[in-house]
C-alpha cells in the first residue's frame, strides 16, 4: 500500500488483491485496526467534519472505494492503484476466510436486513462461520460505547465485524469502539449490506467500472443521495483541481 494524500485525507492506493491479501492478514489475532472505505462522499465529509477527518485517518487503511478517488490515486503516481469496492471486498474475505475459520459479524441495516445477508453469505459459501448479527436502533448521536453491544460483540468471538451504518457514522462508530473489542479488525462497508442481501440492486460491473455508479444510485434514491451526488462531486472536482494547481506551483518554486 502507498499513502496518497486527497485533500488532506491519508487513502491507500492498492491493488485489489493486495488489499484483500492485507485484510486477511488482519483478521488473525493480535490487531486492533479498523478500516474505512473512501469514496467521494466520505472524502468530502472529512474535509467539512474535523472528527471525520481524524476517525478517518486513524483507519490502517482507507480504501479507495469509488472511482474518481483511484482516478486521483493514479494520476498522483499510482498507475497500479484500483477500486477496493466494499461489496466486493466482503464477497472476497468470506470466500477467503472459510478455510481459516474466520468469523464474521454483521452489524447494521434496518431490521431483518443483517439477517438476510447472513442467509445470502452462508448460501453462496458454505462453510461460512457468521457469528452474529445485529441491526442496531438508528441514531446519529455516537456520545459513548453502548456496553451491551460490546459485550454482544466481544462475546461472539469474531474476526471480522463488519460495520455497514453508512459514512461517515460507521468511520466515527469504529474508531470510538475500536478500543474496546476483541476482534482484530473492524470494516466499514456502507450499503454493501443492502446490495448484497438483495435490498437495493447495485449497479452493473460497466457503470461500476467508469465510475458512473452514482448515477445509477442517485436514479434509486434522488431525496436521500441528491447532496451526496450533486453537491459533494462537483466540490470533489473543484477541490482536487485547486489543490493540484497548487502542488504544481509548489514543484516550480
Amino acid at each position: 500500500m502507498a499513502k496518497v494524500s486527497l485533500l488532506g485525507v491519508p487513502t491507500d492506493a492498492q491493488t485489489f488483491e493486495i488489499a484483500i491479501a492485507t485484510l486477511l492478514k488482519w483478521a488473525q489475532p493480535p490487531g486492533m485496526r479498523y478500516v474505512s472505505t473512501c469514496p467521494v462522499y466520505t472524502i468530502m465529509t472529512c474535509v467539512d467534519d474535523p472528527a471525520v477527518m481524524a476517525a478517518v485517518s486513524g483507519a490502517a487503511m482507507a480504501a479507495a472505494d469509488g472511482m474518481p478517488v483511484v482516478w486521483m490515486q493514479r494520476r498522483r503516481g499510482h498507475p497500479e492503484a484500483e477500486r477496493v469496492y466494499g461489496p466486493d471486498v466482503m464477497l472476497a474475505l468470506c470466500e477467503r476466510g472459510v478455510p481459516a475459520g474466520l468469523g464474521h459479524f454483521l452489524l447494521g441495516g434496518a431490521p431483518g436486513v443483517p439477517q438476510r445477508l447472513a442467509e445470502k453469505l452462508y448460501a453462496r459459501f458454505p462453510g461460512l462461520n457468521i457469528a452474529g448479527v445485529h441491526s442496531p436502533p438508528f441514531s446519529d448521536q455516537l456520545d459513548a460505547p453502548d456496553p451491551a453491544l460490546v459485550a454482544l460483540l466481544n462475546d461472539s468471538g469474531a474476526n471480522v465485524i463488519w460495520v455497514g451504518l453508512g459514512s461517515p457514522k460507521q468511520d466515527l462508530w469504529m474508531a470510538l469502539y475500536r478500543p474496546l473489542l476483541r476482534a482484530p479488525l473492524l470494516i466499514g462497508v456502507g450499503a454493501a449490506f443492502d446490495m448484497l442481501a438483495g435490498v437495493k440492486r447495485q449497479a452493473p460491473a460497466w457503470m461500476r467500472g467508469i465510475g458512473l455508479e452514482w448515477l445509477f444510485r442517485l436514479a434509486q434514491e434522488p431525496g436521500r443521495l441528491g447532496k451526496r451526488y450533486l453537491v459533494h462531486n462537483p466540490r470533489f472536482v473543484w477541490r482536487v483541481v485547486l489543490e493540484e494547481l497548487a502542488l504544481r506551483g509548489s514543484r516550480r518554486s
